[in-house]
């Protein structure tokens, strides 16, 4: 079978928030000499010589040997392995292994096992919550440079080998290149890829097209096991290896995605601002859109051989909001800073406006991204729209920087320019001047190899979150809300950051009705 190597490859992996939906991942770290049961715990290598890391998931049904295959690769015993057909992996764990004979890296990422019953320690459908999650988080960052499809030799169960591989999102298969591993072969005769050979036809009339496949034994040897089993054994690390390396062979120079957090109030045209980078309309423009604090919209795009992921966000207006208005905010920041987290953190911050007064509205938003949310770690630029009536739109600064300065708006640096398509003559003209304005601006400030990106964590949603109460809730009255409740059921946060969350706002709430009272003795 022809081998056709394909795959995609993306931004860096961060850490993402705990949250009860989240697949829970441990991490293993190996460093070993290129043969099979040559392992070396203490080995420190310079990291100079891994050229390459290969990013692998390996998945299946319970009992098809996927932690066996993850033992065979390390040469080692890695992964806890089961002796019957139950499943003995109960969460995602990624084991890296540094291969020094061939200077690569090898990331492995061995899934629960699907096809659990409903009973199971890991039911079906949580298993598969749990691949598909990682699948997304990783496309979105580190990239998937290979999937090993792990199946146990013998008869194929057709509905759920195909059931399986329809798993695959579709963002998934044609750019990864997803190999077939058959593990439990040590005893086929007269060779173990026989069993490829009467399974090509019916694996093709299901539909699945693999681009590589591998007829093994992951069985663990000891030195009284006869040569015959030795050598299947040696084989199989070899077969494995020759895919890996194949794979290898196409990849690109990483591509890594920088996160742009756009905000600004509404109406100062930053979905235009997400068109206008991009090149094309990617960002519906929607002036009558319901207002949602802190709700968002991410969007990837491509210029000059990079690429970004912006989130377009819907700001904080005036002050005043309700109750339930803030809940809506918490809910949304929480979600905004898991996201920023699982894709590699904030690079940029985007700071919008419309030319015009500077409102309270405006100094709000930027102290809540600025200050509160990025802790004043993220480098923030200035677009300024609505300029094209503007003889040279560059004039609008000239005159009006000092307002910054004296609201105490501290940018790195600004781009005067229109945002508005679709208007004729010398318009368009400053239209297109103002894309290559906003592309240069993003390209010499955003975070690179020297700025590393912001995370953030439950700690700071904590401290974020008690920040924005006092920053825009009219009233404090949140004593005989559950809002512990509302956390975990709308936030999707643990039941400990939630319950300290809550704690320390409704204290917060006490002391200030403590100190509006002794105001009121005063008086």
């Amino acid at each position: 079978m022809q081998v056709k190597m394909r795959f995609s490859l993306v931004s860096i992996f961060a850490m993402s928030l705990t949250d009860e939906r989240a697949s829970p991942t441990e991490s293993y770290h190996i460093a070993f000499n290129q043969s099979a049961g040559s392992a070396d715990h203490h080995c420190l290598e310079d990291a100079s010589r891994c050229i390459d890391t290969c990013n692998i998931v390996v998945f299946g049904e319970i009992g098809a040997g996927k932690s066996s295959l993850v033992n065979l690769i390390a040469g080692t015993k890695l992964a806890q392995t089961s002796s019957d057909a139950g499943g003995c992996t109960t969460d995602i764990r990624d084991h890296v292994i540094k291969i020094q004979n061939r200077n690569l890296e090898v990331k492995l990422f061995d899934t629960v096992g699907l096809g659990e019953g409903s009973h199971g320690v890991v039911p079906d459908k949580k298993a598969r919550n749990y691949l598909e999650d990682l699948l997304r988080r990783l496309m979105k960052t580190d990239g998937i440079h290979l999937l090993m499809y792990c199946v146990q030799g013998g008869t194929i169960e057709r509905k759920a080998f195909h059931r399986n591989y329809q798993l695959l999102p579709s963002n998934v298969k044609g750019k990864v290149p997803i190999i077939i591993v058959v593990t439990g072969l040590e005893d086929r005769e007269p060779e173990m890829e026989e069993w490829w050979r009467d399974n090509e036809k019916s694996i093709s009339d299901l539909g699945m097209i693999f681009d590589g496949h591998a007829c093994i034994t992951a069985i663990t040897i000891d030195n009284d096991d006869a040569d015959r089993l030795k050598r299947r054994c040696e084989q199989s690390y070899d077969a494995i290896f020759d895919l890996i390396e194949k794979c290898r062979a196409r990849i690109p120079p990483a591509r890594k995605t920088k996160n742009i957090v756009l905000f600004g109030e509404a109406g100062a045209g930053k979905s235009s601002i997400v068109n206008l980078m991009a090149g094309r309309e990617v960002a519906p423009i929607s002036p009558g859109m319901q207002r949602c604090t802190l709700h968002w919209q991410d969007y990837s795009i491509d210029f000059d051989g990079e690429s970004y992921q912006v989130f377009d966000t819907i700001g904080l207006e005036e002050s005043g909001l309700e109750m339930n208005e803030y809940l809506d905010a918490v809910r949304n920041a929480y979600r905004l800073i898991k996201a920023l987290n699982e894709g590699g953190g904030v690079h940029l911050l985007l700071f919008c406006i419309r030319a015009g007064r500077l409102t309270a509205a405006l100094q709000h938003n930027y102290q809540f991204f600025h200050e509160f949310l990025c802790e004043k770690k993220v480098p923030t630029v200035l677009a300024i729209t609505n300029l094209e009536r503007e003889k040279n739109m560059e004039d609008w600064w000239e005159r009006e920087h000092q307002i910054f300065e004296r609201c105490q708006i501290h940018v790195t640096g600004h781009a005067c320019i229109t945002a508005a398509n679709g208007l004729d003559g010398r318009h368009q003209q400053l239209y297109e001047e103002s894309r290559v304005t906003i592309r240069d601006l993003v390209k010499k400030n955003i975070a690179n190899g020297q700025n590393q990106p912001w995370t953030g964590g439950d700690t700071l949603f904590v401290s974020l979150v008690r920040k924005l109460k006092k920053l825009i809730v009219k009233k404090s009255r949140m004593r005989r809300m559950n809002l512990a409740g509302h956390l975990r059921k709308h936030c999707g946060m643990s039941r400990e950051a939630a319950k300290e969350l809550a704690n320390m706002v409704q204290q917060d709430v006490i002391k200030a009705d403590v100190a509006k009272a002794d105001v009121t003795k005063v008086e």
